[in-house]
């Protein structure tokens, strides 16, 4: 028998490729906004092609919802290429910068939590440690949850970055060969599409 119950909300993990003008991360975010999405995290940096940008956008909504804003997104002249990546295996990280309040008799314990989650020490004072982590959410949220106690006197987090394992890229299916839909820019405002 057929499910005939709505599409459940769960958490999507977009690759966007862009080409690097200005105003291209506002009107990506404009457009999901409009289309009343809360985005949870979005990375921008540049990619492995000059010119070109990579954004990690990880959403919550429908598989139906989610997949009609990669088509909205399309229609935006600047967007190259939008992956889903959700169900795809991959490496996903974040990183986090963490000052701790950490006088003479509570630091020893908490260079000991920071060694065994991985973290390093990036500066000190009589006060405070300054930590840099790197991991994945569930690392960085339980190495927060052991520094709670002693006090975070500030702390700032990226969003997610991510990449497909193996072979597979956001632009080819593996074999090298371009994969799903590409866009070509052939004149101002013309857009090309090859399967």
């Amino acid at each position: 028998m057929a499910n005939t119950s709505p599409s459940q909300v769960t958490q999507h993990l977009l690759v966007v490729l862009v080409e690097d003008h200005p105003g291209v991360l506002n009107r990506v975010v404009s457009l999901m906004r409009r289309r009343s999405f809360n985005i949870d995290s979005i990375t921008v940096g540049h990619s492995e092609q000059p010119g070109v940008s990579r954004m990690t956008i990880v959403v919550n909504g429908a598989d139906d919802e989610v997949e009609q804003v990669g088509k909205q997104l399309y229609k935006l002249l600047e967007v190259l290429k939008v992956t889903d990546i959700t169900d795809q295996p991959c490496v996903a990280r974040e990183l986090a910068l963490i000052k701790v309040a950490a006088k003479s008799q509570t630091r020893a314990e908490i260079l000991q939590i920071a060694q065994i989650y991985g973290a390093r020490v990036l500066d000190a004072s009589p006060n405070s440690l300054l930590m840099e982590a790197t991991g994945g959410e569930d690392k960085i949220d339980a190495l927060l949850g052991m520094l709670r106690g002693f006090g975070i006197r500030e702390l700032v987090r990226t969003g997610r970055i991510a990449m497909v394992r193996g072979p597979q890229t956001a632009q080819t299916d593996g074999t090298g060969r371009r994969s799903g839909r590409s866009l070509e820019r052939i004149t101002e405002g013309t857009v090309a599409v090859a399967e």
